[in-house]
């Protein structure tokens, strides 16, 4: 694996059942492989673990997360409400985010997935020139980040 996952995001992964912590892990493989070079902020939160993937540490620049749940896992699209969605997958309907939801090995073989995260992607780029903002500088590899570890937590049992 090109990228391991940090020790605090396997101690955040520990309460949830060996399949869910298989998804989540493999899930963030197969991000991090379109994705990286790119910052991501870890978030062990009320209701699930969630990783954030963007072009910097700052909650604003993220284009996708990972949220896990008891027994499955969410990719999540921060601006899925206006990203192309030929496939008809995205499920969701608040103003901005969308997500596909993880719910076997199976599912992480869809070739939209990859697909789908590249769209993002390329969009969150394009936006960004739009509004005349300059891209961050690219780090080296991936810069994993605790960002928030909350006290209280709901977790699988």
């Amino acid at each position: 694996m090109p990228y391991p996952p940090p020790a605090t995001l396997k101690q955040f992964l520990k309460p949830y059942d060996r399949e869910t912590q298989t998804l989540a892990l493999a899930l963030r493989a197969l991000v991090l492989e379109e994705m990286a070079p790119c910052y991501e902020n870890i978030y062990d939160a009320y209701s699930a673990v969630a990783i954030g993937y963007g072009t910097s540490d700052r909650l604003s620049d993220g284009v996708f997360h990972i949220a896990v749940y008891a027994k499955h896992v969410n990719l999540g699209f921060n601006d899925g409400a206006t990203l192309a969605d030929p496939k008809n997958i995205l499920l969701g309907n608040g103003n901005r985010i969308r997500h596909i939801s993880i719910k076997t090995p199976e599912d992480l073989k869809r070739p939209e997935l990859r697909a789908y995260i590249r769209r993002a992607k390329k969009k969150a780029i394009a936006d960004a020139r739009k509004l005349g903002e300059p891209l961050p500088k690219k780090p080296r590899g991936v810069v994993s980040i605790v960002k928030a570890i909350y006290a209280k937590k709901r977790r699988p049992k």
